[in-house]
């Protein structure tokens, strides 16, 4: 072996040697490729992404085939007499006008073209393969090179198999990772009201936490203001305007200083409006105690009295156990806990009279849904808790209590593992919990925070603090709630919206696997823009219609939850046949496996797939994310039971 200085001599198979054989090809495949192409547009179309004229063994053909294609993109037809005249002088060459008609006459049917244009890519592959092969082992031999560094060599022949790995891949579309998006969307404090958006910004920044966190938990105490004490008209139902908030953060993200720095309004809240009550609760008390003593020395009286005064004194005890049953003793204002058993939870909800949140930089509360006190999930106060519905509690032992209208909010942070652990608990999805969360996962800071960041604006912080505590305290003392109403352009924005969403949830749409979710987005939506409303309009929110500014910032925030939403339910592994799919595209990597049939996975994954029907739903989401494709099914004659749909796997995915 030689070669001439600065380049290398490709052996081919007329050279003699252990070479000395054909190159695999398969002119039959070629022509019904081509026959077909002629044939049918349809045909033409399918297996035009399949196939360069490199693929082609014949020269002759490859020029046929760079016509047909030529003329396809002018809108021309494609019949072998509109080709031989668009060859001109090269149709001798090709074969001369009747061979093209002998291409035709080579086809058994056009529906077998994708087949044989596979059959072609794997054969012009193992040509290619071959070829590099000559290439490597004439790297190896090169006496030229003999001064050459190892490194150098090394690069060549990392170059030579790149450029393999290239043509390996030719044909195939970047493939879409498994997660509903591939990145979720920044939080859009600019759709806040601007005192809250300036808050909330000048938290992230002092504290060197992404924006989400602050402004989510903004959305959060105005949900606990407002429940149970505002409700918004959407154009045919009704909404509470409270809500569950989740954000998702790894440790070390400060989130118990973000959390101390929004929530402290409610603190300060809570403090007056419990020095306010304290005298009416010891009024209320003593009243009770009254009563209590008038109650028993009634009840003594009637006991011994004589017969003549029987009648008389019963009624008089009667009357007093009556009147102490009339007595309650208010219980001390509380907003919000950070956390508390379920049954306890149902509890302060009845003593608050059905208003009440739950806000912690910490996700225990989830735990404690999932059964770690009661033994089993127990989620009904969360459930009616969120539509504002009445609950009727009966429990042995204990006096039974109603809550008319039960508004719960939550505002939490959690870490990443308890977000996927929410997936351990099939009752939380089968009952709808994670149907009803707002979730927010922004990318950490840490590694990326300033040293000296900004400090708070004194005025920020003060217009925070007075006008958070102001509406907090307003809407308190509502006797009764009151219910916004939309604009006329906000409601026919509303109607757009809830038909732009329905079609999300058909099949091939984003929101197909978790309409669970879906389902709620608009009510979600409409309930954060009430909150944006009463925010902008803190004095008389309650007495103008919500506009369409304010709804489409709710949009806003609405679609910056459904990315997120989307991106968890990954995580949570939520939609199975998304979990399928990555188990199958992590078997076919960690096996090296580039072609498959159904029924040749079933061996290797019996304890996820029982049956070969089990594996279309995860099938699917492969081949719709470009990670796997459909081989054209063998051309079958006789009789027999049809083959196996196999599969072709994407190079990336096994490298």
């Amino acid at each position: 072996m030689s070669t001439s200085a600065g380049r290398l001599r490709v052996i081919h198979p007329g050279d003699g040697g252990e070479w000395a054989q054909p190159l695999p090809h398969n002119i039959e495949a070629e022509q019904c490729v081509l026959g077909a192409a002629m044939l049918s547009p349809t045909a033409l179309a399918a297996i035009r992404p399949l196939l360069e004229p490199g693929v082609f063994h014949r020269p002759a053909h490859a020029r046929i085939w760079e016509t047909i294609t030529a003329l396809a993109d002018q809108g021309a037809p494609t019949d072998p007499l509109a080709v031989g005249a668009a060859l001109g002088r090269d149709l001798a060459a090709a074969g001369g006008a009747p061979y093209l008609h002998t291409l035709i006459a080579m086809v058994p049917t056009a529906v077998n073209a994708p087949y044989y244009a596979h059959l072609l890519r794997g054969l012009a592959y193992a040509r290619q393969v071959i070829a590099s092969g000559t290439r490597l082992v004439q790297l190896g031999h090169d006496t030229t090179t003999a001064h050459t560094e190892a490194a150098q060599l090394r690069a060549a022949v990392t170059a030579e198999l790149a450029t393999l790995t290239a043509v390996d891949e030719q044909g195939w579309p970047e493939p879409t990772p498994l997660s509903a998006v591939r990145e979720a969307a920044a939080f859009p404090v600019w759709a806040l009201p601007s005192w809250l958006g300036e808050y909330a910004s000048a938290v992230a920044e002092v504290t060197q936490t992404p924006p989400d966190l602050a402004g989510c938990l903004a959305l959060a105490v105005l949900a606990v203001a407002a429940a149970g004490r505002v409700w918004v008209q959407a154009p045919a139902w009704r909404e509470p305007t409270n809500l569950y908030v989740v954000v998702v953060l790894p440790p070390g993200n400060r989130k118990s200083e973000v959390y101390a720095l929004m929530t402290a309004p409610v603190r300060t809240a809570e403090n007056h409006l419990a020095e306010a009550a304290r005298p009416l609760i010891v009024e209320a008390e003593l009243t009770r105690k009254i009563a209590e003593a008038e109650a028993d020395k009634t009840a003594r009286i009637a006991a011994n009295a004589d017969p003549d005064r029987q009648t008389e004194a019963l009624a008089e005890a009667s009357s007093a156990a009556m009147a102490l049953d009339g007595l309650t003793v208010p219980a001390e204002p509380k907003l919000f806990t950070a956390n508390a058993t379920v049954e306890r939870l149902t509890s302060l909800l009845a003593e608050q009279g059905g208003r009440f949140a739950v806000l912690a930089p910490e996700g225990k509360i989830f735990s404690i849904l999932a059964g770690r006190y009661s033994g089993s999930p127990d989620l009904e106060v969360f459930l009616s808790g969120h539509a504002g519905e009445e609950m009727r509690i009966d429990r042995m032992g204990r006096p039974s209590e109603r809550i008319e209208s039960t508004t719960l909010t939550l505002g939490v942070c959690v870490q990443p593992g308890v977000l996927a652990r929410l997936g351990d608990t099939p009752e939380f999805r089968e009952q709808g919990l994670l149907g009803r969360l707002l979730y927010a996962l922004p990318t950490s800071l840490l590694g990326y925070r300033k040293e000296n960041p900004d400090p708070i604006p004194a005025q920020a912080a003060q217009r925070y603090a007075t006008d958070l505590t102001a509406l907090l305290l307003s809407l308190h003392d509502l006797t009764e709630p009151v219910t916004l109403h939309f604009d006329a352009e906000a409601a026919e924005a509303i109607r757009r919206l809830l038909a732009d969403t329905e079609v999300r949830f058909r099949p091939g749409g984003d929101l197909h696997h978790m309409t669970d979710w879906g389902g709620k987005l608009v009510g979600a939506t409409i309930r954060i823009a009430a909150l944006l409303h009463l925010a902008k309009h803190l004095r008389d929110g309650w007495n103008r219609p919500i506009d369409l500014d304010t709804f489409a910032a709710a949009c806003e925030i609405g679609e910056y939850f459904t990315s997120h939403a989307q991106t968890a339910y990954d995580h949570i592994g939520a939609d199975p046949a998304v979990a399928d799919a990555r188990a199958l595209l992590d078997w076919a990597g960690r096996t090296g496996t580039t072609r498959f049939t159904a029924r040749e996975v079933l061996p290797a994954m019996r304890s996820r797939f029982a049956k070969v029907a089990d594996l279309d739903p995860a099938l699917r989401v492969l081949e719709a994310h470009g990670w796997i494709r459909r081989l054209p099914a063998t051309p079958q004659t006789g009789r027999g039971r049809p083959a196996s749909p196999a599969y072709e796997v994407h190079p990336s995915a096994t490298a």
